[in-house]
């Protein structure tokens, strides 16, 4: 019976932390002792004291050994993990995709491992979904940071020495982050629209005052499956779509683009061409930096200039608002683990028929168990990424870029 906690410090990198005071509490009353390694809250405003109040002790590093469980925001490194315990459980944001040696390292320290960012959308799951959570965060701050550097006001003001004009913010993706971007535009004040080839977008898109820019015909009218997912799109229409944002982005102020799928590069979606068809002073986001970018000519955890635009690219987008990242990631954990334990006898247990665990697990009992990784980890190969077009689309419950199902 799993009963020690171990809550990791992270990086110098990643500012958010696994757990707060709050969960830390809760697990308490689920039978857990908890160890909080010194420092892991304080770049969340989460000082030690406050994991003291809670009920959890503060150690250092090597307490990690002695723990059950560990919970972490990043996959452990080699000079990590190599301080756990055979069979110790590890839960984190795991990015496994071409990450095949990393995960067999794990199997053969004998690390049971679970990637949250591989939780099944569905409804059980729903507090669980880190994606979702963080991608919420990151549409909000997508918009404070592109405020930050546009040069004029957001909002239309009229004033006795004139009109200021509303800035103009188009959205490229209408999930999670994109709807979360959208409203806070809308509450700054600005003029929004959005583009998503799903049909239902459009309906999510209005609600939140914005209007929807899209090739409205026939095709796209039949462009989703029962499941939501987008259908690959005909040549043609690509082409009529293209040309239909590349002329509205011409009268835009700020573009946000959120397209970003876990593991897979992120599809293209402004051209530098695009970029110096905006006026200079203009500001786009990619937010999908990380895995090759949204915009040409982005750089990850950079600013740059390109074509007179403004280009933001910085990383880890929620970590910038880390002491709201963190509250809702621990939550997310919190949510799962809770899950492996028996309210009336406070046992925690690992049932490996259940969805979520099979979803998740990614190493146990000294393998790569997980279906999609276990083969090209005995190998030694790297799963290939699928190259995702402009046509890929938005999940509106993950707020990343979504294929079609079988393609998962």
């Amino acid at each position: 019976m799993a009963k020690v906690i171990f809550v990791c410090r992270e990086g110098a990198d990643e500012p958010r932390v696994s757990a707060s005071p709050e969960t830390v509490k809760r697990f308490i009353g689920l039978g857990f002792s908890v160890v909080v390694e010194a420092g892991a809250g304080d770049a969340s405003g989460l000082p030690d004291r406050d994991y003291q109040a809670a009920g959890a002790t503060i150690g250092t590093a090597a307490d990690a050994d002695g723990a059950d469980i560990i919970l972490r925001v990043n996959r452990p490194d080699p000079a990590e993990f190599s301080s756990y315990r055979s069979g110790a459980i590890v839960f984190a944001v795991m990015d496994p995709y071409g990450s095949e040696a990393a995960l067999a390292a794990m199997a053969k320290a004998g690390l049971t491992t679970f990637a949250m960012e591989l939780m099944p959308r569905i409804t059980r799951a729903q507090s669980m979904d880190v994606l979702s959570s963080q991608a919420n965060l990151a549409g909000y701050r997508a918009v404070i940071d592109a405020s930050h550097e546009y040069g004029r006001a957001f909002p239309m003001m009229m004033t006795a020495a004139g009109t200021v004009p509303a800035a103009k913010v188009f959205v490229m993706g209408a999930g999670v982050a994109g709807l979360q971007a959208i409203a806070t535009a809308r509450r700054l004040g600005a003029v929004v629209s959005a583009t998503d080839v799903r049909p239902a977008a459009k309906e999510q898109v209005a609600s939140l005052g914005a209007k929807f820019i899209a090739v409205e015909d026939d095709e796209f009218k039949a462009a989703e499956t029962a499941a939501g997912y987008a259908k690959p799109m005909s040549e043609a229409y690509q082409a009529k779509q293209a040309a239909l944002v590349a002329e509205h982005i011409a009268k835009q102020d700020i573009v946000i683009t959120t397209a970003l799928i876990p593991g897979r590069p992120a599809p293209r979606l402004v051209t530098r061409a695009m970029l110096a068809s905006m006026r200079p002073g203009s500001v786009a986001v990619d937010l999908a930096v990380e895995r090759g970018g949204n915009i040409e000519g982005s750089e990850k955890g950079k600013i740059t200039t390109i074509e007179g635009v403004c280009v933001i690219g910085y990383a880890n987008v929620a970590g910038r608002i880390a002491a709201s990242a963190s509250a809702l990631y621990a939550r997310n954990l919190y949510a799962f683990l809770e899950t492996m334990v028996d309210k009336s006898t406070k046992d925690f247990a690992l049932n490996l028929e259940d969805e979520l665990v099979k979803a998740t697990m990614l190493t146990h009992g000294g393998s790569v168990v997980h279906p999609t990784f276990a083969a090209a980890a005995a190998s030694g190969d790297t799963i290939e990424k699928p190259v995702v077009t402009e046509t890929t689309a938005v999940d509106p419950i993950a707020g990343d870029a979504a294929v079609d199902r079988e393609e998962l």
